[in-house]
């Protein structure tokens, strides 16, 4: 079986490992390099290099909406497209290329959650549970139906980055499983989505990391976990912003304004909410690593606390 994959980021490469173990891989696209780090070099991607290390050949198109890119992926002969968190729209045309289609692994039990952000939206959302699908793609965003499926509980101490990478395993392996299949001619029977439950899960902004004192402590420990590693949670602390690696929701908030600090030990310094008190435990000063809650009161002796 000729099999051609596309992905970019970290999550996509467990995924390229399972389509590659039989040799079968005969080209990766991913994105262009793009400037990063510091010194805003041009980085390839995570499955640019692993395809490489691999010997894959590699393709970096702009987009795949020009007829050179098409005729390109035509001259490959494609049995199948794996796709993975690509980030480029693929076109009806190039769906149509390959002999059974195009796959897509998506992390997230579909229709919930389509779209960009669907680990860190399920944390967010306070989500019992998510998953990844197999999905055999059309031209919609995420609406194809559903090939496999591998479901997740997702833990109070889940971050937006532990789910990432357990997520990504299970991925790769609903993609063996479908590649299994498939090899010995029972493609998997896709499974339409449900027309209830539809929801989006829209690409992570800076400006979403900032929050709030009068919002519930129990949505921003949420966000907390959610956004960690990136974009990490910030907030105003005593006068001083700090980025915010882990924190907890209490229900007393001792009646005191949001924002208010009303405790501060080695297990937390305790903020008032708009609905209970979030205990910061791993804090970062402006310029500083992450440091736990212990640390940061060692620097700040000052710190005003209204018990």
């Amino acid at each position: 079986m000729r099999i051609v994959f596309a992905g970019t980021p970290e999550f996509a490469v467990a995924s390229l490992g399972a389509a590659a173990r039989h040799h079968e891989v005969v080209a990766v696209y991913t994105q262009p390099d793009r400037p990063a780090g510091r010194g805003r070099g041009l980085m390839p991607s995570p499955v640019k290099l692993d395809a490489i290390a691999r010997g894959i050949p590699v393709f970096q198109p702009e987009s795949l909406k020009g007829a050179e890119a098409q005729q390109q992926l035509r001259d490959l002969r494609p049995d199948l497209m794996v796709v993975v968190a690509y980030g480029l729209i693929l076109p009806r045309a190039v769906l149509a290329i390959p002999t059974h289609g195009c796959w897509n692994v998506h992390a997230s039990l579909l229709p919930r959650w389509r779209g960009a952000a669907p680990i860190q939206r399920a944390i967010e959302a306070g989500d019992g549970e998510t998953g990844v699908c197999l999905m055999q793609m059309e031209a919609g965003l995420d609406t194809g139906p559903v090939l496999l499926s591998q479901r997740t509980a997702i833990a109070d101490t889940d971050t937006g980055g532990l789910l990432h990478d357990r997520l990504a395993e299970m991925g790769a392996q609903v993609l063996s499983d479908g590649l299994g299949l498939l090899r010995a001619g029972l493609k998997p029977v896709a499974q339409p989505q449900p027309q209830a439950g539809v929801t989006y899960a829209h690409k992570l902004d800076k400006a979403e990391a900032r929050l709030d004192w009068s919002q519930d402590a129990a949505a921003l420990a949420r966000r907390v976990r959610a956004f960690n590693p990136w974009p990490v949670a910030e907030a105003m602390l005593a006068g001083e912003r700090v980025r915010i690696h882990g924190a907890v929701a209490i229900d007393d908030n001792r009646g005191k304004a949001p924002g208010t600090v009303i405790g501060a030990s080695r297990e937390g310094i305790d903020i008032a909410c708009g609905q209970g008190a979030l205990r910061l435990r791993v804090v970062q000063r402006e310029g500083g690593k992450a440091i736990t809650a212990a640390d940061y009161l060692n620097a700040r002796r000052d710190l005003p606390v209204e018990g």
